[in-house]
């Protein structure tokens, strides 16, 4: 039987991000993880735009002083569409 660690249980969550795409048909297996992101499959296109939308969220927090761990959901939502707006006008 396995034991949890107590220490780790009394840890704080932290905040992350899953990107998914589902539009990989060329047999490549994608995975890209970053501090607090993780980015699973998707075309070479897509995987990109995921891999750009999580730096570009990250530097956007980073510029108004906030980790995403204190970033509230609104927030969050707030500056993920921004980011998502300026890589499609590109």
């Amino acid at each position: 039987m396995k034991m949890n660690n107590p220490q780790s249980s009394k840890q704080n969550p932290r905040a992350a991000m899953l990107g998914v795409g589902l539009d990989g048909d060329d047999g490549e297996m994608r995975l890209t993880r970053g501090k607090n992101f993780t980015l699973v499959g998707g075309s070479e296109e897509t995987h990109a735009v995921m891999q750009e939308t999580a730096v570009k969220v990250n530097e956007e927090l980073h510029r108004k002083g906030k980790t995403l761990d204190e970033t509230s959901p609104e927030e969050f939502r707030d500056v993920l569409c921004d980011v998502v707006d300026k890589i499609r006008r590109q």
